[in-house]
């Protein structure tokens, strides 16, 4: 690609300088034109529109303290993980088969206030439009969970146990497997958005093979598509290191 002199409303005729303010001066008088991206495919384009968002905004993990916090967050879930482990060890030995609450009509109104502010807080969300609504819908799934959990458990033996058996398989359980199946969705839309603007082509693959901050999305991508964004990539990349070795 032949790097050309910018265009634009400041731009005067040829063998003319303009002056402009030096806050505004570049560091060398020769960039890609409109003309010339233009001219570039659109994979191209979003190619190199990802290429300068990368030198710009470089991978978070890179910032020393987001590293030690990334550390300290493993460090506290595989302590989490040890500890909870142990504490089920505990509970097995020592919870007596039967035990008889107080305050029992508080603990499972509560639940079904919690609940119904999900619901509340999911459908705000959906109504707006706003990416919290993929929190909120994994937050109400799996509070319908723990309550038809709770709901079996607890009602096990009694004559209300066929009505729990009903709410969980026909209410609970089918409103919370919709809103994960949902939210899940919703992420690989998101997923799939992003790129079709970085210039990747192809299905969303699944959530467990995408990178956190989506660097390296390529190589999570089936083996039959990877050449063809490679291919992009490089031909993008050859472009720029050209025009900068021109314009040097």
């Amino acid at each position: 690609m032949r790097p050309c002199r910018a265009a634009g409303p400041n731009a005067g005729p040829p063998g003319k300088h303009v002056s402009r303010p030096e806050r505004f001066l570049a560091q060398n008088d020769y960039v890609i034109t409109e003309a010339e991206l233009r001219r570039l495919t659109p994979d191209e384009r979003r190619q190199l529109a990802r290429t300068l968002a990368a030198i710009d905004l470089p991978h978070p993990l890179i910032d020393p303290r987001l590293r030690r916090r990334r550390r300290f967050g493993l460090l506290f879930m595989t302590a989490c993980c040890l500890g909870l482990a142990a504490w089920i060890a505990v509970l097995v030995l020592t919870l007596p088969e039967r035990y008889t609450s107080h305050y029992w009509p508080a603990v499972w109104i509560g639940l079904d206030i919690a609940e119904l502010a999900a619901f509340a807080a999911t459908a705000w969300a959906a109504w707006h439009q706003r990416q919290v609504l993929i929190f909120l819908m994994v937050v109400t799934g799996t509070l319908l969970v723990c309550d038809a959990w709770f709901d079996l458990a607890l009602a096990y033996g009694s004559r209300g146990f066929l009505m729990s058996l009903l709410s969980a398989l026909f209410v609970e359980l089918p409103l919370a497997v919709l809103l994960f199946t949902s939210a899940r969705r919703l992420v690989r839309v998101t997923i799939a958005t992003m790129m079709q603007l970085s210039g990747i082509e192809g299905p969303a693959p699944p959530l467990w093979r995408i990178p956190l901050f989506a660097d390296g999305l390529e190589e999570a991508l089936p083996a039959r598509l990877r050449p063809r964004s490679a291919q992009a990539r490089a031909h993008v990349a050859s472009d720029v290191t050209a025009a900068e070795g021109s314009s040097s």
